[in-house]
């Protein structure tokens, strides 16, 4: 065939073929299932957390991209937000919904669908919270990871501090009142002291100005250690507590390993990354059609007691032979 007839040939061919192969593409495209990726924390520090997420997804066969879209929404410590980010993520018709980042993100998924499967990771008690019915026959459309060791540790938090400031004779502990296992930490945490005749002093924050009036109120009180309490919300100002504990020179220990990371003296929790990890494994299981009534609660069982001993010297902060004893990791 002469070039000339050739290219008349393709020519001819060419409106049909430029039309159809991005059709093509696309479609190949909005065929990915797509997981509502939703969280009560900010993007920001949450990156590693993304990645163990991610992690989980690959262990069970999902990589974002290549066969499966990921549609992220952030409330960013405000639960408020959680309702309208759940139905948004319904009205789209999203195949998965991965809630985390503290109860209250699973909450209002759960009230938003009761069609779309939920993975969800949780602090406290999923039974408690109407997520499910059982932890090994969980009906509906959830299920997931709990971290519910970590809803009952500030009388170990608490223990471990009077180790690390044994002359404190007033503890602030630092309490976010919106969150749902706030009532149950407070009890937790007023027994303990209780028991042990630790003075303690309260201030509950949800917002930024009433964080800022929490550290002043703490200021006024002359503690002489502090406990933040596990919160989705302070997880996401947990620099801000962070810097507030150093320029006081106050001896604290912190919920969750990102704290000592981030600067916190001492931090002792469950593993989150370990959390997220098994929801990403929970949310491929989904995705293949498993149906969550399936999939019996996980439960997260380890625990991490992270000593950062260049912020304690930087403090002149001591730590007892006995803490470093009993650390999983020490940052130096």
């Amino acid at each position: 065939m002469r070039r000339r007839e050739f290219m008349a040939l393709l020519g001819g061919a060419a409106s049909p073929l430029v039309l159809l192969w991005p059709l093509a593409a696309h479609a190949q495209q909005t065929a990915l299932p797509v997981i509502g990726f939703m969280s009560a924390r900010s993007p920001e520090e949450s990156a590693h957390l993304v990645q163990a997420f991610r992690d989980g997804l690959k262990e069970g066969g999902f990589a974002e991209g290549q066969n499966v879209a990921i549609e992220f929404r952030w409330a960013r410590g405000d639960y408020s937000r959680l309702p309208a980010l759940a139905a948004a993520l319904v009205a789209q018709r999203v195949t998965v919904i991965t809630a985390v980042g503290g109860d209250p993100s699973p909450i209002a998924a759960k009230r938003a669908t009761s069609t779309i499967p939920i993975a969800f990771t949780v602090g406290g008690d999923p039974v408690a919270a109407g997520l499910v019915e059982s932890f090994n026959r969980p009906g509906g459309n959830a299920t997931g990871v709990t971290l519910r060791g970590a809803a009952g540790m500030e009388p170990k938090r608490l223990s471990l501090l009077r180790d690390l400031a044994p002359g404190a004779a007033l503890v602030g502990a630092l309490f976010n009142p919106d969150f749902p296992n706030a009532a149950r930490q407070m009890q937790d945490l007023d027994e303990a002291a209780r028991a042990i005749g630790q003075r303690i002093v309260v201030a509950n924050a949800n917002t930024d100005d009433e964080l800022e009036a929490a550290f002043a109120s703490f200021v006024r009180a002359g503690i002489g250690a502090l406990l933040p309490v596990g919160s989705p919300y302070f997880d996401t100002r947990r620099d801000r507590i962070v810097a507030f504990a150093a320029r006081q020179r106050l001896p604290a220990i912190y919920p969750f390993r990102e704290y000592a990371v981030a600067g916190g003296v001492l931090s002792y929790g469950v593993s989150i990354t370990d959390g997220y990890r098994q929801a990403g494994l929970y949310t491929a299981k989904l995705l293949k059609g498993t149906r969550p009534a399936e999939l019996p609660v996980q439960q997260v069982d380890r625990f991490e007691l992270i000593i950062n001993l260049k912020a304690a010297k930087a403090l002149g902060i001591p730590i007892s032979g006995n803490l470093l004893s009993l650390a999983d990791e020490v940052i130096e």
